[in-house]
């Protein structure tokens, strides 16, 4: 049996898909789950196109920032039951240990960040990557977690990750 009520999304940046993620297990976790973002060389500021896909998803995007992932691995931080990383420079890194076990998976997608060009072809891409991600965290929540065991459940979350889109 297993439960996952936090989630940590770990990206290099911690500007665009991690904190898409975040929001979208907060938004479809319904209070199931927790999620937090941050990232190993964060930006600072989150990316001014996923913060205008959350505003126009009617999220408020006041409590997002670019944060680092040490701050999930002190004593303080909060116990983290799955990491996701959703970019291939996070994937390849050494994450600090964070407290607990948690169950891992990489959900790669490239970086909507990374589009150049008016603010509707960067909002075009972000909308294609929150596409992409609502469909990972819809079927993350319709997994039945209570009925796997861990091996199990770990198999389940990293298969998400091969869905449309992978990278």
């Amino acid at each position: 049996m297993v439960q996952v009520r936090s989630v940590l999304v770990l990206c290099t940046g911690n500007s665009a898909r991690s904190i898409l993620v975040e929001a979208l297990f907060n938004l479809l976790g319904a209070g199931r789950v927790t999620a937090y973002s941050a990232g190993s060389k964060p930006r600072g500021v989150p990316h001014p196109g996923a913060l205008r896909l959350l505003a126009a998803h009617g999220i408020d995007t006041a409590p997002f920032r670019s944060k680092s992932w040490l701050e999930f691995s002190g004593p303080d931080a909060p116990e983290i039951d799955l990491a996701i990383t959703v970019c291939g420079n996070a994937a390849g890194e050494a994450c600090p240990v964070f407290p607990g076990t948690p169950l891992r998976a990489h959900w790669g997608l490239p970086d909507p960040a990374d589009v150049i060009g008016s603010d509707s072809e960067v909002d075009a891409a972000f909308a294609m990557t929150w596409r992409l991600l609502e469909m990972r965290v819809r079927a993350f929540m319709a997994i039945d977690l209570a009925a796997l065991d861990r091996t199990q459940a770990q198999a389940a979350i990293t298969r998400i990750g091969a869905m449309e889109g992978a990278a």
